[in-house]
């Protein structure tokens, strides 16, 4: 009976290694594909054929394309990451965040996937629930005192108006900069964007 309980235990720890490389398969080629064509470009048997696992798997470990591509972009970002620690320390580590992604000479593959996908309407609303989950939430969570969600978006939009720059014009002035100054003048600035308000005698 023990040897029976034992191999029923060993099958299914296997299935579970088989699902969680599956799982890892169906991502690794999601990303990929929405990476070279956008998410218009993309479907779900496109991405079911790369990972080699069927339609249906797809939707079971995923629920809907939107759903899946929502997860390669939290699978794909570090800034949850750079969120967490201590509070005090939060604008420095925002900005040698920002000054790192700077400095990439080669696109990574976020901003390959949201180069080719922004604009669709699913990916709008995928986008908002991202920055509202992995960098507008942690972000509040991480001060005090009166009007923490505003202070937090204040910073979200140097965070993530690096990209409609890099694409429009380019990061080759910031890349000339001195990095350790440019480090300094984004720690004042989400400094300044994460304090709490000041109240001015009228």
């Amino acid at each position: 009976m023990r040897g029976e309980e034992q191999a029923g235990g060993a099958a299914a720890r296997r299935r579970k290694r088989d699902r969680e490389a599956t799982r890892r398969r169906i991502l690794g080629a999601a990303r990929d594909l929405f990476g070279e064509h956008g998410y218009d470009g993309v479907t779900v048997r496109m991405i079911a054929a790369r990972a080699e696992a069927n339609t249906a798997l797809v939707h079971r470990y995923f629920g809907s394309k939107p759903a899946l591509f929502g997860e390669v972009l939290a699978g794909e970002s570090v800034i949850r990451g750079v969120i967490a620690g201590a509070p005090e320390g939060l604008p420095r580590r925002l900005a040698e965040h920002f000054v790192r992604h700077v400095d990439q000479r080669s696109v990574t593959a976020m901003s390959r996937i949201l180069d080719r996908s922004a604009g669709h309407p699913e990916v709008k609303e995928i986008l908002l629930r991202y920055l509202e989950d992995v960098i507008v939430q942690p972000m509040v969570a991480q001060l005090e005192g009166p009007d923490a969600r505003a202070r937090a978006l204040l910073a979200s939009t140097i965070i993530m108006g690096g990209g409609p720059v890099r694409r429009l014009v380019g990061l080759g002035d910031l890349r000339a900069a001195d990095p350790a100054d440019l480090t300094d003048r984004l720690t004042a600035m989400f400094t300044a964007a994460l304090a709490p308000p000041v109240h001015r005698e009228t």
